[in-house]
């Protein structure tokens, strides 16, 4: 047998999904058996209770107790086929479900452009459940959203806006080689799929596994030498990150062993290549005269580009979602560097020693983030009513179904890339302009 016959068989293996499945029964997740007629005739009979929220969450034995996330009647329709799915239609078969069980759970979320959720299932091990769910919100909006931010505020501004340029860089390059992969999910059955949100996608490699990967990588080397610590935490930190996010992926149904691994190497050459001129492209962004119209104008055609890669999915809003709101963290760092906002600790200084944790520090990092999200917040929902419907009427594009109209390129680059560009500049410009106007800088 040849090298190259060598390669594609193990390169089958690890795509396999029967080896995702397996995973899953190894750490207690389950399809529920399938439903005969007249269960599922009784089912249809119960379902209108699904709209009454007061009756969604009781269970039988247990009148009006709450019901663990993924009650039975969260199931959504499957699609009719066993394989993978083009981009923009749901990949997987979800398996039929069987007889109220008290210990399921269902979708970690529901996604909001198809309305698809996510497989019910049975759970035997719940503190894996749980762990797993955190590990893949490691790679989710809600964290990224508080991750930067908290780096930017509260602990070292040069670091979040240099862990922002990598984790732009890292994402992009994974959503475009998705696209030209293209590669579908795990089958289901015999895979269980727990989360839907990004279903719509491809699946190789995993920006999931890319994202846990280039992160804790990127933050010891962006912290070590800069700050005080000693090197075993970040050893320790790197490999219980990765690990973390990238089993999550496989638990969840989402990814191959195969996508993990990829994405994982694909993170390691990026880094390897492009971080050393991350301090190049920081200092460009804060003091090149013209820095801001090229940002944007460069962040813009990138996600142009993107879009034509593949017919619509998911990721197109996400791909304009993490370069707008790369733009944005930079044009407003180099707005705040030019009035002086928030300056950087002079090479001298270096390295610098962690301040004594007070109940006064302590209080100033809470207030901070409180304020500065419900600022982010309240930025991004105004934008998002302006910017769909501005789309929409320029581009003649009815809008009565905000589903359908962001399956239009010409609505959801833009809602995506000027909304998120809008956040990213309210972190890096307008929350701390706001924090030194109130006096908590």
């Amino acid at each position: 047998m040849s090298l190259r016959q060598r390669l594609a068989q193990l390169v089958g293996r690890l795509q396999d999904p029967q080896k995702v499945a397996r995973f899953q029964r190894l750490c207690g997740v389950e399809a529920p058996p399938r439903r005969s007629a007249d269960q599922r005739e009784d089912e249809k009979a119960e379902a209108p209770l699904a709209g009454d929220p007061r009756l969604r969450g009781r269970q039988p034995g247990a009148p009006g107790g709450p019901q663990p996330p993924g009650s039975d009647r969260n199931q959504c329709p499957a699609k009719p086929d066993g394989g993978g799915a083009p981009n923009g239609v749901r990949n997987g078969l979800a398996a039929e479900l069987g007889p109220a069980s008290p210990r399921r759970a269902g979708g970690l979320r529901r996604n909001s452009l198809t309305g698809e959720e996510g497989q019910l299932a049975r759970v035997s091990n719940w503190p894996l459940y749980c762990l797993f769910c955190f590990g893949t919100e490691l790679g989710n909006e809600l964290f990224y959203i508080l991750f930067f931010p908290f780096w930017i505020w509260n602990l070292d501004p040069l670091v979040g806006r240099r862990l922002v340029v990598i984790w732009v860089l890292v994402m992009y390059l994974g959503q475009c080689t998705k696209d030209i992969i293209r590669w579908p999910r795990p089958a289901s059955p015999p895979v269980v799929k727990l989360e839907v949100f990004y279903n719509s996608e491809y699946s190789m490699p995993s920006t999931h596994a890319m994202s846990g990967t280039a992160i804790p990588i990127s933050m010891i080397l962006l912290t070590y030498g800069r700050w005080q610590y000693p090197l075993i935490y970040g050893l320790i930190l790197i490999p219980c990150w990765c690990s973390l996010v990238c089993l999550s992926r496989i638990y969840m149904g989402m990814h191959s062993i195969l996508d993990i691994i990829a994405g994982f190497l694909y993170t390691i050459l990026i880094l390897a290549v492009f971080y050393p001129f991350v301090d190049l492209i920081d200092n460009f962004n804060q003091t090149h005269k013209y820095a801001p119209f090229i940002i944007i104008g460069l962040h813009l055609a990138l996600g142009i580009f993107s879009f034509t890669l593949d017919t619509w999915s998911t990721s197109r809003g996400d791909t304009a979602e993490i370069l707008g709101s790369g733009a944005g963290i930079a044009c407003g760092s180099h707005v705040t560097y030019n009035m002086g906002l928030v300056l950087d600790p002079s090479l001298d200084t270096l390295p610098l020693a962690g301040p004594p944790i007070t109940m006064t520090l302590f209080g100033k990092a809470i207030l901070r983030i409180l304020i500065g999200m419900v600022f982010v917040l309240i930025v991004r929902d105004v934008m998002k009513k302006i910017t769909i419907p501005l789309a929409c009427k320029i581009f003649n594009i009815p809008c009565d179904d905000i589903r359908k109209a962001r399956q239009h390129m010409e609505v959801e680059l833009p809602y995506r890339y000027i909304t998120y560009g809008m956040v990213g500049f309210s972190i890096t410009f307008f929350v701390p302009y706001l924090f030194f106007f109130i006096g908590i800088s």
